[in-house]
């Protein structure tokens, strides 16, 4: 698998036997976006049960982040495998956990001390999260940002504002959760541009949401993403977490990041909150973490981890296989992959930088590192959402061979493995420049039929 080969036919047909049974026994809940069933994977290449392969740039949604079975992790989990499978961090010690975390630790590169609670997903870190901010302040509000996606459990959801539906029929939220809206200076929902503005989406949260209702002495800990990911891979200017944290820090509230999509070299460093020069309080860890097993961690300040035995625990977090992934994960990125995803994140932006001039259809191309979105517009003046436009070429683009995923209403992601070469950068440039402007002209054709 080194180049991208696929058929006139897909779904094949060993696919939509999958696909069938699929629908017969799966949750209907799940998110499918195209019909890939996978077979098997190697570095940034992805083959279907039809011997169809793609070339990846979703890597399980920014997951798989030293790309699909590498080797030495591989090794590592085939190793712990034949020692012990599992033997509960809650209850018993084993090596793996303090080894970790110290890792972890090394990676914020602060001069705090920090623990670390290892948990089994993403939304697991943020509830871990909300329940020490409470133990630490004896505060019940949160505050959260429009767009933000921290997860779908009860606790989580409730910070969650990405899409309505994920939040439609399960009742009142979690009570004490306040959104404000997102430093998104491509689209400022108070009309103002960036050199224009006084940090409105700071001053509202001091004159509205401390000053009136829930009022700073009931908030425990306001939580953000450094970029927003499913929110549309919206990148704040610079001074806006430091702002923030300043704000947060002036009334003794928490700062909680949550890194689990922008974590673990995705954005060209270690964390995104190091590109804004803040320490956060709290940072919620996932997804690139072990390359692919389940695995999440919350960290926080040492001083914070004043819980006692039994206050939080879990039966399958800090699993001993996910561990031994995670531990090879790091020493992979921290050695080589953070650098790369620096070097051919900004290779790839300043070539897709030129679609916005390209395409009347490309309002914005953002990106840090390998996290990097291409915002489709029906006008560059109003900038309104191109929803259809975004949709339709993510179907194209998987059957041309390019994963790709959306997030936002109308941005196309790329987050592929930070082990991505410039060789496999240029293909896909090359397949979405061609793919952009030939919908651009496919449009002008219709309507000139019409």
């Amino acid at each position: 698998m080194s180049m991208i080969r696929v058929s006139e036919n897909i779904p094949g047909p060993n696919a939509l036997k999958v696909l069938q049974r699929d629908a017969k026994y799966s949750s209907p809940s799940y998110t499918r976006v195209y019909p890939l069933v996978i077979k098997q994977a190697k570095g940034m290449w992805v083959e279907d049960v039809d011997g169809n392969v793609f070339l990846d740039f979703a890597a399980g949604i920014a997951v798989n982040s030293t790309g699909h079975c590498h080797p030495n992790v591989v090794d590592a989990i085939k190793r712990q495998a034949e020692l012990f499978l599992h033997f509960s961090g809650t209850d018993f010690y084993y090596e793996l956990m303090p080894e970790v975390a110290e890792q972890i630790a090394e990676c914020i590169n602060s001069d705090y001390s920090w623990k670390v609670f290892f948990s089994n997903s993403g939304t697991e870190a943020v509830e871990a999260a909300m329940k020490l901010s409470r133990f630490n302040t004896g505060r019940q509000y949160f505050v959260a940002f429009y767009g933000a996606f921290h997860g779908r459990t009860l606790g989580s959801i409730s910070l969650t504002a990405s899409k309505k539906n994920q939040k439609i029929g399960f009742g009142a939220p979690f009570p004490g959760s306040v959104h404000v809206p997102y430093a998104d200076c491509y689209r400022c929902v108070y009309g103002k541009k960036y050199n224009e503005c006084n940090y409105e989406c700071i001053q509202f949260i001091k004159d509205y949401v401390f000053a009136k209702s829930p009022g700073a002495e009931n908030i425990a800990a306001i939580i953000v993403e450094p970029i927003q990911g499913e929110g549309g891979y919206i990148i704040p200017p610079k001074e806006f977490l430091k702002k923030l944290k300043e704000l947060a820090s002036e009334e003794d509230i928490l700062l909680i990041v949550d890194e689990i999509q922008t974590g673990f070299g995705r954005t060209g460093k270690m964390f995104a909150f190091q590109h804004f020069d803040i320490v956060p309080d709290i940072v919620c860890l996932a997804k690139g973490i072990a390359s692919g097993l389940p695995l999440g961690a919350m960290v926080a300040k040492s001083e914070l981890m004043t819980w006692k035995s039994g206050a939080h625990a879990s039966t399958f977090g800090a699993n001993p296989v996910s561990l031994a992934a995670a531990k090879e994960t790091i020493k992979l990125i921290k050695n080589e992959y953070v650098k790369n995803a620096a070097e051919v994140g900004d290779y790839l932006l300043s070539n897709l930088k030129n679609l916005e001039n390209e395409s009347e259809y490309v309002g914005n191309v953002r990106g840090l590192g390998l996290m990097i979105g291409i915002d489709f517009v029906v006008d560059k003046s109003s900038k309104k959402p191109n929803v259809r436009m975004r949709n339709e070429l993510v179907d194209t683009l998987f059957k041309k061979g390019l994963l790709v995923l959306g997030c936002g209403e109308s941005v196309i992601r790329l987050c592929p493995p930070l082990c991505v070469s410039k060789k496999e950068a240029d293909i896909a440039i090359d397949i979405l420049r061609d793919t952009i402007l030939n919908y651009q002209k496919e449009k002008y054709r219709a309507s000139v039929a019409k």
